[in-house]
């Protein structure tokens, strides 16, 4: 028996008003997704613990088969240790994304998804500027990066904000606050010196493209607790695609292969076809796969219901069609969200997710469609997440 596990990142939301009260997931065309939900199970699940934070950290975890109550301690810590990054009983981590403000608002939660290859060269020179024995910083994929602080952990103390649940609001009202702060607010606020001549910025302007004009620290964590590897706890080989630092870092705790797949982003221009091709590809070698797709979550961070509607729709077109006539007599297959994030508040909320199990073993419960909606009418609902992963695998 070979498994394939499909998390579109974000797809879940909230009715759109403005486009007769459907959900993004009802108005998108999606023939092989929802086949798959008149062939499976179809239902509810809760991937993220009431009372913890509605973070793909957490829900991913969740989804890959580990309790988040046990082994979540924060998400910086598990993007650092995707990056190869050690961090010490007196370190903590930050989350470090190039955001951009103007007139004192958020503009751009990732400084209008700058490449990478720009992205590291501030960040290089935030590093050279900023850094030192107490602090420093390490360049991560696009906008995403890692702060490392030495001898200050007072600073996981700090109440700090997500940039991307900020959009357009004056940033001064979410700055780091409280013990431990004024070290983060130090650090935030000298960046904006260095990022403002650099010829990066310059160009990125002259181009018309938004600027970073400043870095902002978020989600600190310390070091991160050992999960057992995913072959102990489920007896199977496992292996993840994924265009960004968190589910790679996820995948390494959990002692599973990542996949180095050119093509593989995390926004529309995810060459889909390729990442699906080269996750089945594995399944040779490997029992299971997870494939992560990030493109849904990004469209509806910055409220686009068109890219998002788009970005569920390639899913469809490029992955979930190739997935589906893929040896079914030997396939058993996970699809879902990790979380919703709803266009009306461009952020996570922690409400469950659907979820379709398909094939060997599977039968139709009599779903017509894969949404929330219909999810919700199966009466099917797992509440404690991490337990999905055992309904997947369990013969």
């Amino acid at each position: 028996m070979k498994y394939c596990v499909l998390i579109i990142d974000g797809a879940a939301g909230w009715a759109l008003p403005e486009r007769e009260g459907k959900t993004s997931l009802e108005l998108a065309h999606v023939p092989s997704l929802d086949a798959m939900a008149q062939e499976g199970i179809v239902g509810l699940v809760r991937t993220v613990p009431k009372g913890m934070e509605p973070s793909s950290a957490c829900a991913c975890m969740s989804v890959l088969g580990y309790d988040p109550k046990v082994y979540y301690r924060g998400r910086s810590g598990i993007e650092a240790k995707s990056m190869g990054i050690s961090v010490a009983d007196d370190e903590v981590v930050f989350r470090c994304n190039l955001v951009a403000v103007r007139d004192g608002r958020m503009w751009s939660y990732s400084s209008g998804h700058i490449d990478t290859d720009e992205a590291q060269a501030l960040m290089a020179t935030i590093n050279e500027k900023l850094g030192g024995d107490e602090v420093h910083f390490y360049p991560g994929v696009r906008y995403r990066h890692i702060c490392k602080i030495k001898g200050h952990d007072d600073t996981l103390q700090s109440i700090c904000t997500p940039p991307h649940d900020i959009p357009d609001k004056p940033v001064a009202e979410f700055l780091p606050q409280g013990p431990g702060s004024d070290l983060l607010l130090d650090l935030m606020e000298r960046s904006k010196a260095v990022l403002r001549e650099h010829p990066v910025n310059l160009e990125r302007q002259a181009r018309g493209d938004i600027p970073a004009t400043m870095i902002w620290l978020f989600w600190g964590s310390g070091r991160i607790p050992e999960m057992p590897p995913f072959k102990q706890a489920y007896g199977l080989g496992a292996a993840m695609t994924s265009g960004v630092d968190l589910l790679r870092g996820l995948a390494r705790m959990a002692d599973m292969a990542v996949l180095d797949i050119p093509g593989v982003t995390d926004g529309l221009d995810n060459d889909y076809g390729a990442q699906v091709v080269g996750a089945l590809k594995a399944l040779e070698k490997h029992d299971l796969v997870v494939i992560h797709v990030e493109a849904p979550d990004e469209a509806a961070h910055v409220g686009s219901i068109d890219e998002k509607i788009k970005a569920i729709q390639m899913v469809d077109k490029e992955v979930v069609s190739r997935i589906r006539p893929w040896n079914m007599d030997a396939l058993r297959v996970l699809i879902l969200p990790d979380h919703p994030t709803p266009i009306k508040i461009q952020t996570h909320t922690d409400e469950p997710v659907p979820f379709v199990l398909w094939g060997l073993g599977f039968a139709s419960n009599g779903a017509h469609r894969f949404t929330e909606a219909e999810a919700k009418s199966t009466g099917i609902f797992i509440d404690d997440g991490y337990n999905i992963m055992s309904r997947l695998t369990s013969v």
